[in-house]
């Protein structure tokens, strides 16, 4: 748990004020074309769609669909069963059938490993690590060496570990196959999460030293076997994003929130298709879609950018649709829904409500005691509210909409950096020491 220091009030005062500053006006923004594309996030499809099979999801933003998912709980409230997880991670937990898969590691990362447990009672019931004796990368202290979200489609689960590689396993545990990526000097450690396009993996890892990239790259990786299908380098020293497939039209587009630059590139080639300059140095949340705009949020408070996607080479001048300058995430990812951005300013606990299409803020609300790198978890929506997580385990409800009303706050009363995965009317909590399941 993290506590405030002495002068957080005066840096709380200095880093939300910014926030309220009005983002470029329709006058002032980039003139775009007439007729623009529809744009989209690409979304799990078939039996995907029915579980949690990524990170944030099968909309891949945190935005569920259905009802009868209780909105209080507590330590002992609506809980369902609560087991403990071995080693230590941060990776969400996601959702495939009567499965829930996560990751861990042991030894302070010289072993990692992927977790399977029943998700009808709890139970373990297979663990599989990594075939690889490499040494482990150096982390933050808030950070895990297993803090990036597996993926599945229901026929193999897919986990970057790290220094320990990239694992695929059958859904009984078995090794499918393994793929080494060399050492990773992220001064921070790893926790992009790999993204499933179609037949391949794609994830990115920003590296190298504090002042110059060394061995940064996007790569594509088959699923069956896990050959390397491409690899573009890249020029950024630090990050730990997470790509998202973008439907423009009818083309599809890998759009990375980075370091100084959000990128397009190609699925197929791994070609760079656009970029737009404007990101801080550590970027982490995950991009988000909706009124025809991609927004990337930069990391210590930076800004928030509101892209078109789509054009080719530098589009900085044509395509940033609005930007605030700052008060933006470091950590969670922003969230839209029904024409409203909502996002989380983990250094000093204060959420916002932005106009999607136009920047307009709609209001600011502070969410429990302010703290400096107090939320990890990304905003849910689920019925109507926004579900704001903090790393004490607080969960303060939100009503979705133009006005700030907190409706109440849950209390798991357990240290939780991970984002909850959410099927069948149940939620799945990853705290610092267990799995819960939560519902009616």
């Amino acid at each position: 748990m993290y506590r405030p220091a002495l002068a957080l009030s005066l840096f709380a005062f200095l880093a939300v004020l910014p926030a309220c500053q009005v983002p470029t006006s329709p006058s002032q923004a980039a003139t775009l074309p007439a007729a623009d594309p529809e744009i989209r996030m690409v979304e799990a499809e078939g039996e995907g769609g029915k579980y949690w099979p990524r990170w944030r999801g099968p909309s891949g933003q945190g935005v569920v669909e259905g009802s009868g998912y209780v909105d209080r709980w507590s330590s002992t409230q609506n809980v369902i069963w609560k087991v403990p997880v071995p080693g230590r991670g941060h990776s969400s937990p996601i959702v495939w059938e009567d499965r829930i898969f996560l990751t861990t590691a042991y030894d302070d990362g010289k072993r990692a490993a992927i977790l399977c447990f029943d998700r009808n009672d709890g139970r373990k019931l297979w663990e599989t690590a990594a075939p690889s004796a490499a040494a482990p990368e150096r982390i933050y202290r808030k950070n895990s060496h297993a803090s990036a979200t597996p993926s599945t489609d229901g026929k193999r689960v897919y986990a970057y570990l790290g220094n320990q590689g990239l694992l695929a396993v059958d859904m009984a545990g078995r090794i499918v196959w393994h793929q080494s990526l060399g050492p990773m000097k992220n001064y921070h450690g790893t926790a992009g999460s790999p993204l499933l396009y179609k037949d391949r993996i794609i994830l990115y890892q920003d590296q190298g030293s504090f002042r110059s990239a060394e061995g940064a790259f996007i790569a594509a990786y088959d699923s069956k076997t896990g050959r390397q299908l491409w690899r573009t380098e890249r020029e950024a020293s630090v990050g730990w994003g997470t790509p998202v497939a973008v439907r423009v039209g009818n083309r599809d587009e890998i759009i990375v929130n980075g370091q100084r630059r959000i990128y397009a590139y190609d699925p197929g080639t791994g070609k760079a298709l656009w970029w737009v300059s404007g990101s801080t140095f550590e970027v982490i949340p995950t991009p988000v879609v909706g009124d025809g705009l991609v927004f990337c949020s930069s990391g210590r408070a930076g800004p928030t950018l509101a892209i078109r996607p789509g054009g080719k080479g530098d589009v900085s001048q044509t395509h940033l649709k609005w930007s605030v300058s700052k008060g933006s995430p470091f950590v969670p990812s922003p969230l839209v829904h029904d024409g409203i951005l909502y996002t989380i300013n983990d250094m000093v606990s204060v959420a916002s409500a932005f106009r999607a299409s136009s920047g307009e803020l709609l209001w600011q609300g502070r969410l429990g005691e302010a703290q400096r790198e107090g939320f990890s978890a990304s905003p849910l929506l689920v019925d109507g509210k926004v579900f704001f997580t903090n790393d004490s385990g607080q969960t303060f409800v939100v009503k979705a909409g133009n006005e700030f009303e907190l409706l109440h706050v849950n209390e798991l009363a357990e240290t939780t950096l991970a984002s909850p995965a959410l099927v069948d009317g149940r939620w799945y909590f990853r705290t610092e020491d267990h799995l819960v399941a939560i519902g009616g």
